[in-house]
């Protein structure tokens, strides 16, 4: 009789919450400076306007990392076939989100360094970068996920991966990377909307407004082709949720709507989605009408909506095959072993609220307006 209190279905159930929780926990926190970034040409016209907006993701960027960091850590410890797969087929991209996120702190910190034009619009470019490239590429390996990755594992279950980087460009992973790209630029519009004024705050409402609509039929276009046009997958038979993992033991089909089976099991579901739309809708109102912590609310609502839906629809897929449905990653046969799930949940217990009580902390003291008139005052800004 095995000692560990809960059983292996449930852990495995809680691990696939808990990576959703982290991905929407950088998505809303990351996708505070990520959108900044984007929005950088577009709603600063001057070098004291892009210094507000540097200033104002600058002192807690770092922190918000933690949350990709986990999300990494969480995939690799719990859900190592997983892992195994999509770091590695998925290589090029990784590499460019990882040299885009890296380039972004070498701006903020190099930027400033010498008062020179074109060497602070070099370093714009650079922090630009940082901020639409893995907004868009983190929504397209989403819309991969949807669409299967050409990979298929042999008898001992060794990964054989057949595609390559642009063969990840397809039109529907496209549209979920400027899904993820409009929601996060919404994101970024509130924030700058939310602690900063005049010209700055209006630019940032506009482009927000737009990006929030911009979301909601980008949402909706790809829910419908996710529904009526491309195929799903799905099990034969009922799932082995408590035996040992291993791909190879089950049965996959593709079909037409496949996707939208979970929704149809359980109808109250569609309330995932709804919020989704509703949490833009709530950004687009309350940007116009300048109530600036029911923006950020309703952006990070159609966050939270959006991530739901997908990973919701997924389940019980990681990460399904193109090529060989059968060697496709579910929740039940790609997860690490029981015992290592306990223990990790346990330590996620412990240090996830520290998170959040360090994140509120820093949060709480960087609190207040950003502008150029603050700048002035305070020796250590950017």
């Amino acid at each position: 009789m095995s000692t560990i209190p809960l059983d292996y279905e449930t852990l495995r159930i809680l691990w696939w919450a808990l990576l959703g929780i982290l991905l929407i926990g950088f998505a809303v926190m990351g996708g505070r400076d990520l959108g900044v970034g984007t929005l950088l040409p577009f709603v600063a016209k001057t070098d004291e306007e892009r210094r507000v907006l540097i200033n104002l993701v600058g002192p807690t960027w770092e922190g918000n990392q933690v949350w990709l960091i986990l999300g990494g850590g969480a995939i690799f410890a719990a859900w190592p076939q997983l892992y195994a797969v999509s770091f590695s087929g998925f290589y090029i991209a990784m590499i460019a989100i990882l040299l885009a996120l890296i380039i972004r702190p070498v701006g903020f910190k190099f930027r400033g360094k010498v008062n020179n034009p074109r060497w602070r619009a070099t370093w714009d470019a650079a922090l630009f970068i940082g901020g639409f490239l893995p907004s868009l590429i983190f929504g397209v390996a989403v819309g991969n996920v949807f669409l299967g990755a050409p990979f298929q594992l042999d008898v001992t279950q060794r990964v054989s991966y057949s595609g390559n980087f642009f063969g990840l460009l397809t039109p529907f992973a496209l549209l979920a990377g400027l899904v993820s790209l409009s929601m996060i630029v919404t994101q970024g519009a509130t924030v700058i909307a939310g602690r900063t004024d005049g010209a700055i705050a209006e630019r940032a409402r506009k482009y927000g407004r737009w990006s929030a609509l911009a979301t909601i039929v980008l949402f909706v276009l790809g829910g419908a082709l996710t529904l009526y046009v491309l195929e799903g997958y799905q099990l034969v038979g009922p799932a082995q949720t408590i035996a040992p993992s291993n791909p190879l033991g089950k049965q996959v089909v593709r079909a037409v709507g496949a996707w939208g089976g979970n929704y149809g099991a359980m109808p109250w579901t569609m309330a995932l989605p709804i919020l989704a739309v509703f949490g833009s809708l709530v950004a687009w109102w309350a940007l116009g009408a300048r109530v600036r912590l029911v923006a950020l609310l309703g952006s990070s609502l159609a966050i939270f909506g959006i991530i739901a839906t997908a990973g919701l629809a997924l389940f019980p897929f990681l990460l399904p095959s193109s090529v060989d449905p059968q060697s496709s990653l579910t929740v039940w046969d790609a997860s690490s072993s029981q015992l290592t799930l306990f223990v990790m949940l346990c330590a996620a217990i412990v240090f996830l609220p520290i998170i959040l009580v360090y994140t509120a902390w820093v949060f709480r003291v960087m609190r207040g307006p950003v502008t150029t008139e603050s700048l002035s005052k305070n020796p250590n800004a950017y």
